[in-house]
């Protein structure tokens, strides 16, 4: 096969020329050049920008995983209670992490194709079990759906829940998240997903209350957020940061900044709409409910017919196009696309869905 793989993994996407260029440089020690410092400080505030928040951003350096272990070491005690919505596979994973390091969880459980939450008996779980943490993820990537936060954030508010801790990895710089209007404390973030940097950088969107409690717990280890509470006011990091990983931060957030975020989700809305009218189409199912809100950066599909995914794996590469499985108990029952960040270009999708429908047709 000569022709080129359009790629369509929903993460880590294709990395465009203006930030690989970043790689290319040779920068001073980020540990005592205060131009390090600058830059992170513009970096910090772009972020706030997409994410809609005057919390602080900390940057570490490692994949997004790296801040979610690190909220939650961060936040949380043997004993202490965490509620989490649980209607996808990453939601479930939270709790599990949750679990993990010792913390009593309580499953909000919705089927993983659905985004129709019932508040009433989401309220009636806060007020029984009490938590310290409310989790929830805004973009399922696994199922394709989008959770609406608002309704828990006015039950998070309403009851004095102390956190809120969102996985927004797959949605910021696609969606809107709104961290501050809706009442997000931790709002955890990659580089890999809408922001199309390579899978090296964490952000964590900090509230002052998440602050306190990250003070009282007093968590030590590499993932730690507290080192970073006054790293910039002291220009002293935990460790060696990287400033190529904060240089294709602040590039790709130029990138959607300087389009306009507006323009951006109007993109990304348009490219999910592409998408779904091809694949309706080609005859195939989408695997979210037709009430459930689907997600603007990646489409899930229900397999055709009987095929396994490496058979419908093997004949889209052939084909010349990359797509995704998925993952737990949706492994080998769907394919996704990811029209998310450098990926929602309607022009690149065109090849790469007419290269699914060939692959398609291969397989009847």
């Amino acid at each position: 096969m000569n022709k080129e793989i359009i790629r369509l993994i929903p993460g880590p996407v294709s990395v465009p020329k203006s930030i690989l260029k970043t790689y290319s440089a040779n920068y001073a020690s980020a540990d005592i050049d205060t131009e390090f410092l600058e830059l992170y400080n513009r970096t910090e505030n772009k972020i706030q920008q997409i994410l809609g928040t005057q919390n602080s951003v900390i940057m570490q350096t490692g994949e997004g995983m790296l801040g979610l272990w690190g909220a939650l070491k961060s936040c949380l005690k043997p004993g202490s209670k965490v509620l989490a919505l649980c209607n996808g596979v990453f939601g479930d994973g939270i709790a599990d992490m949750a679990e993990s390091i010792g913390a009593e969880v309580k499953r909000f459980s919705v089927a993983y194709n659905t985004t129709q939450i019932n508040y009433n008996e989401f309220e009636k779980a806060v007020i029984d079990f009490e938590p310290l943490m409310i989790t929830a993820v805004h973009c399922e990537t696994p199922s394709g759906i989008l959770n609406p936060l608002e309704g828990i954030a006015k039950i998070k508010e309403k009851h004095n829940v102390p956190l809120f801790c969102v996985d927004s990895v797959a949605s910021a710089g696609g969606a809107p998240v709104d961290a501050d209007r809706c009442a997000i404390d931790l709002c955890l973030n990659g580089s890999q997903k809408c922001f199309s940097a390579p899978p090296e950088m964490t952000m964590v969107s900090v509230s002052t209350k998440a602050w306190e409690i990250i003070e009282q717990v007093n968590y030590k280890g590499y993932d730690a957020f507290l080192p970073f509470k006054n790293a910039q006011k002291n220009f002293y990091f935990p460790n060696t940061m990287s400033w190529h990983g904060i240089a294709a931060l602040e590039v790709a957030s130029d990138l959607i900044l300087n389009e306009g975020l507006e323009n951006v989700y109007k993109k990304h809305l348009a490219a999910q709409e592409f998408c779904i009218n091809k694949l309706s189409e080609l005859g195939l199912e989408l695997f979210a409910d037709k009430n459930a809100v689907k997600s603007p950066t990646v489409t899930a599909v229900m397999l055709p017919g009987n095929i396994d995914f490496a058979t419908f794996n093997q004949a889209c590469l052939s084909k010349g196009v990359a797509l995704a499985g998925s993952y737990g108990p949706l492994a080998g029952k769907i394919f996704r696309i990811g029209h998310m960040g450098s990926q929602s270009d309607l022009r690149l999708l065109e090849v790469g869905m007419a290269r699914l429908g060939e692959a398609i047709a291969a397989l009847k």
